[in-house]
């Protein structure tokens, strides 16, 4: 997959695409996005969260895509948001993933990740399915297909959720 050619002339801060706080915010930035691509970096240091001694296990690569997919969510609010009022980044669901794959334990101390998502589908409901992969520089390191929710009113579907 080729880098994504950039939608708008600036990407927003991370942390304005993305509905985490602080401690959760993995992601460091977005690097490019388009209609349907995105990709963000993260460097795993030893201040990063899950860290240890080894560097962040990989098990951690599913929440990496699915925070590069928010992002991805954000970001295409960001540009079809026309006016100057606030536009907070919607809250999402991650439903599943299919056939996850990572060749190492953890991602190294002293790397820069690349975390790439491809939209496969999404449908007007909110489901939307998407093909993700992490590399350190050439190498793909991680991969999945993740099944994500972002239904269009968090209120309604939380209150017909309960029933």
């Amino acid at each position: 997959m080729h880098s994504p050619s950039t939608q708008s002339a600036t990407i927003p801060p991370i942390a304005s695409l993305l509905p985490h706080s602080a401690s959760m915010l993995l992601l460091d930035r977005v690097v490019a996005a388009d209609t349907d691509r995105l990709q963000a970096e993260v460097a795993i240091t030893p201040h990063s969260l899950f860290a240890d001694a080894n560097g962040v296990g990989s098990w951690i690569g599913i929440e990496y895509m699915a925070q590069a997919i928010a992002a991805f969510a954000g970001f295409h609010a960001h540009c079809s948001h026309t006016d100057d009022s606030n536009n907070p980044a919607k809250i999402g669901f991650l439903l599943g993933s299919r056939r996850y794959t990572a060749n190492q334990d953890h991602f190294a101390l002293g790397s820069t990740l690349q975390v790439h998502v491809l939209r496969l589908l999404q449908a007007e409901n909110g489901l939307g399915s998407f093909d993700c992969f992490i590399a350190d520089g050439e190498e793909h390191i991680a991969s999945a297909i993740l099944t994500v929710f972002q239904p269009p009113d968090l209120a309604t579907f939380l209150k017909e959720s309960a029933v």
